[in-house]
């Protein structure tokens, strides 16, 4: 007698789990690829939005990175000029120098002849023929005073402070304190660089939001009928997820594009203004690595933007 057999359930290996999987991404990433391409200048607008509001704060980044970069090359141990009084000559210029170096916070001290000076200066400047028509020198004797090594730059401005109540100094420069208003300028433009760049990445994640809520608008009846016949919504995700990952990508792709043309456009009016003052400062730019990195930092921003935009809105629509 035949035994007749009920109904049997098949099983799913996870084999064939992964490569369903892994061929749903491929299909994901080249569908929404094409439909991003299908639609051109929509497309192109996007990725100039994005790659702009990217390019701002990097390219102000890379502005900031040449100025310290500048500053230090012009970075050089501190150092006092005492500009002495007219009235002091030269053999009560030479009693002071021998006075102040053997002062414990003096390291070393240089002075410097107004005649020499002078001298120089007409060599210098070109105005030789003016310089030899004054009847008195009118520059004074300078003094300049080295800190020991290591002094900080509240050491070096007290012992200004202190020389500069000296009778016989008519002025004490600290050679640094421009520097040191350069660097604190620096950290002042880094902090507003950052919140630029805040306020700049969220303009990106609403762009990119607005960009995947109209996608998701256009195919609502396509994920409709996918959630009626079991589509699951980490299915219905994907495709818009590799959306804002091209999206990202692309205005990433623009942002280097566009900071690599603006320092091209600067370099040369740069590196003629560093060769007048003999300088062999050139600009430097994003470079490779940095340049990729600003196209993974666009694919993660479409990427958190496509999720948040997704998770806003896919829940709302749902087969009735």
């Amino acid at each position: 007698m035949s035994r007749r057999e009920g109904a049997s359930a098949s099983r799913t290996s996870f084999g064939d789990v992964y490569r369903a999987w892994l061929r749903h991404h491929r299909l994901s990433a080249t569908d929404s690829l094409y439909r991003i391409l299908h639609n051109p200048w929509a497309s192109i607008l996007t990725w100039l939005v994005i790659g702009v509001a990217l390019a701002l704060p990097v390219g102000l980044n890379v502005a900031l990175d040449n100025a310290r970069g500048l500053g230090a090359k012009l970075d050089r141990p501190v150092q006092l000029s005492l500009f002495l009084s007219a009235e002091v000559d030269l053999e009560a210029a030479q009693a002071l120098e021998l006075r102040l170096a053997t002062r414990d916070d003096v390291a070393d001290t240089a002075l410097v002849d107004r005649d020499e000076a002078l001298a120089e200066f007409r060599q210098l400047s070109g105005f030789g023929d003016v310089l030899l028509s004054l009847d008195d020198n009118p520059l004074p004797h300078l003094i300049l005073i080295s800190p020991p090594q290591g002094a900080s730059a509240e050491v070096a401005d007290a012992l200004r402070t202190e020389l500069q109540a000296m009778p016989e100094v008519d002025r004490a420069v600290l050679d640094m304190q421009w520097l040191q208003r350069l660097h604190g300028m620096m950290l002042l433009w880094q902090r507003l660089v950052l919140a630029i760049a805040v306020l700049l990445v969220l303009g990106v994640l609403l762009v990119l939001g607005n960009s995947i809520r109209l996608a998701i608008e256009n195919r609502r009846d396509e994920i409709v009928i996918v959630k009626l016949v079991g589509g699951t919504n980490a299915f219905v995700r994907r495709p818009f997820l590799y959306t804002g990952l091209w999206y990202g990508v692309g205005g990433g792709v623009v942002a280097a594009l566009s900071v690599a043309a603006a320092l091209w456009y600067l370099a040369r009016p740069v590196n003629a203004l560093a060769a007048l003052y003999q300088s062999d400062f050139q600009l430097q730019g994003l470079g490779l690595i940095d340049s990729m990195g600003l196209v993974l930092l666009g694919g993660t921003l479409g990427l958190i933007g496509a999720w948040l935009a997704v998770a806003r809105h896919l829940g709302e629509i749902e087969p009735r």
